[in-house]
């Protein structure tokens, strides 16, 4: 899935359920105390995490999160991970090449009730309402929450600053694009994306290129 909406520079592994895993000391200090859905998706992702970063041809390293809940990755790598019901994804590539990126992963359902106001602004639902017209058979107020996901992976190791809901505005292409305008002040004014939808999941993926200059 996460191979149709991302390639080049970037590498990508995922995984339909689960699987296990050796943790590294300091990866299972974070979980120690967790409920065992939270230890098995921490650990299934750090196993998409592994193939990925195998897939640049970098050795397996411990991956504990950090500030903001965003894992350390090593020098010259950036990367995003992804995890829902059923599905887990990582994504990584060379700094030298991407300056950012972020994934995420949703169920393919409509928003519980009430979470669309909390997490879109008039002018977004007036645009979800139109898509929906038209394309009745997406979640796209699913995808949208999964689309500011998205933004803010990538925002926040650009930034280290936190990104609430209400400072980004994403607008959809049928095709399967998206652009994310920020509505603070901010070295980034716009994030584009790509979208894709399933039967059971929709996923959200944004690939921040490295400035031709630096």
């Amino acid at each position: 899935m996460i191979e149709d909406l991302l390639n080049g520079p970037v590498m990508t592994a995922e995984l339909f359920g689960d699987s296990v895993a050796v943790l590294y000391p300091e990866e299972a200090a974070v979980i120690e105390h967790a409920v065992d859905k939270r230890r098995r998706e921490f650990t299934s992702v750090r196993v998409c995490a592994r193939r990925a970063l195998a897939r640049l041809g970098r050795p397996p390293v411990p991956l504990v999160p950090g500030a903001g809940g965003a894992p350390g990755w090593p020098p010259g790598i950036v990367g995003s991970m992804t995890h829902c019901d059923g599905y887990r994804a990582c994504a990584v590539a060379r700094s030298d090449a991407v300056a950012s990126l972020g994934i995420d992963a949703e169920p393919h359902l409509p928003l519980p009730a009430g979470v669309e106001e909390a997490v879109t602004g008039a002018s977004e639902r007036a645009h979800l309402a139109r898509l929906a017209r038209r394309f009745p058979a997406t979640a796209w107020d699913r995808l949208l929450f999964s689309a500011k996901e998205s933004v803010y992976k990538t925002w926040y190791p650009l930034t280290g600053r936190r990104l609430e809901f209400e400072e980004a505005e994403v607008e959809f292409e049928p095709d399967g694009g998206f652009t994310a305008r920020i509505l603070v002040p901010a070295p980034v004014g716009e994030f584009t994306g790509r979208w894709l939808t399933g039967e059971s999941h929709l996923l959200t993926a944004i690939v921040h290129p490295r400035p031709a200059a630096d």
